[in-house]
């Protein structure tokens, strides 16, 4: 197992580091048209990185909060250039470099202006070889909460088994659980997704899904706070139903609370998402009412929609009230 502290300028062995949260998964090399139309025709593609619990650690660190991410990746260049993103970010990184494994690789095509399809080359990867090993167990144990996505279980048996490694040392050292079903259909089934989805929904503090995924665990409801009391009562106390453009409902120890989104004109809404659960897991690690959680939610995800790319346009806690500005311009 290699370490690689964000301090450092390359990787290096060096001693575990305490984060406010631990989040672990599969983060690849992403590369891009800049113009729309048929991939074939585009002259050049640009190279960066995404990655659902990635872009979820890259927006909890921009808002303040300490995070360690922890993955694999291939002992190529695209790894190197996973980590090393990862480092300028602040994050604090638990990776293995696998030998005999790539980086994970996803393509952006922008078909049309406004529809853009992602090709993933994921299978056989690094990322999809995740395992119990590559669990940071005492991090977890001294973190104040573990978070994971539906993404990553579904990746192989051996990253489901992870996951769960993952939440029984989260269990057994009284560290809080975030889960984002985050349901990718290249991946499973709506029905192995959804058995998954509530063996894992009773070991959590707090769940997020859109309506849609929600479902899925729970079965069709009249609306979306019906949606969340059923998570509710399938044992995780605090329930959050994202709706994108129509804001978010959130139960939280029986109580419901609705929030509108922020109007924008949205440029790329790829992990707008994982914003949203970011800014409401930084509110509720600083002890801030519902209500404010899901206001700083729904801004965080409007934040990542602004910017092309997957990450790049989390925003620092510093900008979130950019959004109420009338000025074009600060000065």
């Amino acid at each position: 197992m290699i370490i690689v502290d964000s301090e450092a300028d390359t990787p290096a062995l060096t001693s575990y580091t305490v984060t406010d949260v631990v989040t672990m998964g599969e983060t690849m090399a992403l590369m891009k048209a800049e113009t729309p139309g048929p991939l074939a025709h585009v002259a050049s593609l640009s190279l960066g990185m995404g990655g659902a619990e990635s872009n979820f650690a890259i927006a909890l660190r921009r808002l303040g909060t300490s995070v360690t991410w922890a993955g694999r990746v291939g002992a190529d260049s695209l790894g190197e250039m996973v980590l090393r993103e990862l480092a300028a970010e602040a994050i604090n990184t638990f990776a293995s470099r696998d030998e005999t494994a790539p980086t994970g690789l996803m393509i952006k095509e922008r078909r049309t202006a406004e529809a853009v399809k992602v090709w993933y080359y994921r299978r056989g990867s690094a990322g999809s070889r995740l395992c119990r090993e590559d669990v940071p167990a005492e991090q977890i144990a001294q973190a104040k909460l573990l978070h994971i996505t539906g993404i990553t279980p579904a990746l192989s048996a051996s990253a489901a088994d992870a996951v769960s490694y993952a939440l029984d040392c989260a269990k057994e050292a009284g560290t809080m659980v975030s889960f984002d079903l985050n349901y990718r259909a290249a991946l499973w089934s709506p029905e192995e997704a959804g058995e998954l989805y509530r063996r894992i929904i009773p070991r959590t503090d707090v769940v997020f899904a859109g309506d849609a995924e929600a479902a899925m665990a729970v079965g069709e409801a009249q609306d979306p706070t019906d949606l969340a009391r059923r998570m509710n009562e399938l044992g995780a106390p605090q329930a959050v139903i994202k709706l994108g453009a129509d804001g978010c409902i959130a139960v939280v120890d029986g109580t419901p609370h609705t929030q509108a989104a922020v109007p924008i004109r949205a440029v790329d809404t790829v992990g707008a998402g994982d914003a949203f659960v970011a800014g409401y897991i930084a509110e509720m690690l600083n002890d801030k009412d519902v209500p404010q959680r899901l206001l700083t939610a729904v801004r965080t995800g409007a934040f990542a929609c602004l910017v092309p790319g997957d990450w790049e346009g989390m925003p620092r806690r510093i900008e979130l009230d950019l959004l109420d500005s009338t000025e074009p311009v600060s000065r």
